[in-house]
């Protein structure tokens, strides 16, 4: 008996995951004999959804991911107005969903989906204990409708991450209590074609900055000191020279649609790390030296040597990270404002994993950021350090905002640099004051 039950409970996962990872895309599909397949040509057709189809409703009669939940709402404009009245700062925020075409290497494009029009979509950087009060909208013109889950949060999923149909907009707004650096990303519709919307560039982090600080950096090394060897140990000011790398992937068709087909089989097209493959190594592999925006080619991060240097590495994507810096070690790994480890060669991250990373570049060179996975590093995830004695403009995509807390971000001079549309990357020069 407990045979037969087990075998129906297999019967309707499979069933629930058949509508979560098919229902998504066109209905178009190609037949042979009695199945029915889908294509990498008909994965990438969208079509238009609501949450009153047949299949959210397939989906809500079994106990699926439409539904209500008693008092959970999102948070009201007279709630964020009591936050405010206590004194918290409150941080308003506009995503807008944007679907455009990008570049990749080979003078191609692939079809992406961004917030505001790049990727990843805008740093969001602030204080704990600050309000982050969030509005997602989704213009008319887009085919699907989008949503939005940040996992600086600790809200209910529902109402707040629900779909957001084209021509619409949503609202809610949470306390960032937790320090760290977190993902955002778009939840497809009710989940639905969640896969697709992120692996085509709808993610970006919020960075929430310690209410005290950061921690000073201790560096350990050796010296002689009346012919014997000693320790020597170094306090570093917290205030540091500071970036974000995202790691992602792009599963990709000869047209630049979206293959579900080799996500599945984790078949990379490319690695990305900040939206572009490649994007930060113009020594090697000059992927992007023929490009025609000076915003889409690749330029290394250029730090001082023997300084403080803090980045921000978030996996965004559907492959782990092995993090690793060719020639250097991570001096402190921090998670959610917890020392993970000190003087590490290299850090590993889930899925949706973050770290902190404190560096010293003791001397000038070059050094190159990696996943230490041979796949990752060929298809894209290689960043180029140039340690100089004195710092240089650098990408604007790679650096983050600059933060409240005092002592904590050395500002850059930054220049455009990003995966994105030429319009966008005129926004951000103005920003940048470029």
């Amino acid at each position: 008996m407990s045979q037969r039950y087990s075998i129906i409970a297999i019967v309707g996962i499979i069933a629930i995951v058949g509508i979560l990872f098919v229902s998504t895309y066109s209905s178009a599909s190609v037949t042979r004999g009695s199945a029915t397949s889908i294509t990498p040509a008909t994965i990438d057709k969208v079509t238009k959804q609501t949450t009153d189809t047949v299949t959210a409703k397939d989906v809500t009669s079994v106990g699926g991911l439409i539904f209500k939940m008693q008092g959970a709402s999102a948070a009201t404009a007279d709630q964020v107005a009591a936050w405010k009245a206590e004194g918290r700062t409150i941080h308003k925020v506009n995503l807008i969903a944007q679907s455009v075409d990008l570049p990749i290497p080979g003078g191609k494009m692939y079809h992406a989906m961004t917030f505001n029009g790049q990727v990843p979509g805008p740093t969001i950087r602030v204080t704990q204990g600050d309000v982050i009060d969030v509005t997602l909208t989704v213009p008319s013109t887009e085919h699907t409708g989008h949503s939005l889950d940040m996992h600086a949060s600790q809200i209910s999923a529902v109402p707040n991450f629900l779909a957001v149909m084209p021509g619409h907009s949503n609202e809610y707004a949470f306390i960032a209590e937790t320090p760290g650096s977190f993902k955002y990303h778009c939840e497809g519709v009710n989940v639905l074609g969640m896969d697709q919307h992120v692996l085509s560039g709808m993610y970006g982090i919020v960075i929430v900055d310690p209410l005290d600080g950061y921690h000073k950096l201790l560096v350990t090394k050796t010296m002689m000191q009346n012919g014997h060897v000693v320790l020597n140990r170094t306090l570093v000011s917290p205030a540091a020279y500071e970036f974000t790398l995202q790691f992602n992937q792009l599963y990709l068709d000869d047209n630049g649609s979206y293959d579900q087909s080799a996500m599945f089989k984790h078949d990379t097209t490319w690695t990305v790390i900040n939206g572009k493959p490649f994007g930060y190594d113009p020594v090697v592999t000059k992927t992007w030296n023929n490009a025609p925006a000076d915003h889409d080619k690749a330029a290394p991060l250029i730090v001082p040597a023997g300084q403080h240097v803090r980045l921000f590495v978030n996996n965004q994507g559907n492959m782990p990270v092995f993090f690793h810096i060719v020639g250097e070690q991570i001096d402190r790994v921090t998670q959610g404002n917890v020392v993970q480890a000190m003087g590490t060669q290299t850090w590993d991250l889930g899925g949706s994993q973050d770290e902190i990373d404190d560096i010293v570049f003791d001397q000038p060179g070059a050094y190159v950021a990696v996943n230490h996975d041979y796949a990752a590093i060929f298809s894209g995830a290689a960043v180029v350090f140039l340690a100089k004695d004195s710092p240089a403009p650098n990408p604007s995509d790679a650096v983050p905002p600059d933060s409240s807390v005092p002592g904590t971000s050395i500002h850059q001079q930054t220049f455009v640099h990003c995966e994105c549309t030429d319009e966008r990357a005129a926004q951000i020069g103005n920003m940048t004051g470029q």
